[in-house]
């Protein structure tokens, strides 16, 4: 574990220093430092050439310091996750969580070091609640699936469904396609877009 760069007489780690040292991938070492205002990750020291390269004693005392930290409970999701599963922007998230005097957001289940998890089911059902009640509320960019739209349209779900294969005139066509697996997708709309196909079929 000796794979280090010397920048002003001090000794750093580049990210490629820390992939022979770790076995780590690129793309596990670029998340970390995007979310390093949840992680705690440690700023860079520095460039070496292109690379940005970050203290080697302080880099590594984060790094054991995250390994050895309990594992995340199952059925419990980060921020992140949350915004990849509910199709929400981490601006939403973060306005969502600021406003929980007064919306209900759950408080988190864990925390590890700045990353907090919350139940999944817990705050799956509270959101669809919120979005029930509020159906118009939410940044438009936002991504909402097949059945959040139905309750924005106050559709009933089974009427919703179909909608895919036999769609109305005007209805959207969805932002994203994630695979399930055995054939099935889930399908994300943006809301302005179900907000304008709502006003168009209320005109």
């Amino acid at each position: 574990m000796d794979a280090m760069t010397m920048l002003d007489g001090r000794r750093v780690r580049t990210r490629t220093d820390l992939m022979a040292a770790y076995g780590l991938g690129r793309s596990t070492l670029e998340k970390w430092y995007r979310e390093r205002a949840e992680n705690g990750h440690p700023e860079p020291a520095g460039m070496v050439g292109a690379q940005h390269a970050w203290d080697a004693e302080e880099w590594d005392r984060w790094y054991a310091a995250r390994r050895s930290s309990p594992k995340v409970p199952p059925g419990l999701l980060s921020r992140e996750e949350l915004g990849t599963r509910h199709g929400l922007s981490r601006h939403r998230l973060k306005q969502l969580w600021a406003e929980r005097a007064t919306n209900g957001h759950p408080e988190p289940a864990h925390q590890s070091g700045k990353a907090l998890y919350w139940d999944a089911d817990e705050w799956a059902s509270w959101y669809a609640d919120l979005a029930e009640a509020e159906p118009e509320e939410g940044d438009p960019e936002d991504l909402v699936t097949l059945a959040e739209a139905g309750r924005m349209l106050g559709l009933a779900q089974t009427s919703v469904t179909v909608y895919p294969k036999r769609p109305p005139a005007g209805w959207p066509e969805p932002a994203k396609v994630e695979p399930l697996g055995g054939g099935r997708v889930r399908r994300y709309y943006r809301r302005a877009d179900i907000l304008a196909y709502a006003a168009r079929t209320r005109s």
